[in-house]
């Protein structure tokens, strides 16, 4: 996997839509940096799996909490 992502290469990995991966970013909650003249985003592949490690630390909080999981 190469280092930097573009923001489709993550939308393809979480299997999401880019403006939901758009979002993430802006909101801060999934870590990119604007590259280039044009303000290309990208994630570094480390901020992904770090955002992925912490949706599952979340998921398993809610669900020791008894929340219902849906498909």
């Amino acid at each position: 996997m190469p280092r930097f992502l573009t923001l489709p290469d993550v939308a393809e990995i979480l299997n999401v839509n880019v403006p939901q991966v758009r979002a993430l970013v802006r909101s801060g909650e999934l870590k990119g940096v604007q590259i280039g003249g044009r303000g290309m985003w990208r994630v570094e592949d480390v901020q992904l799996e770090a955002y992925i490690k912490r949706a599952y630390e979340e998921t398993e909080k809610r669900i020791s909490a008894g929340a219902d999981v849906e498909g």
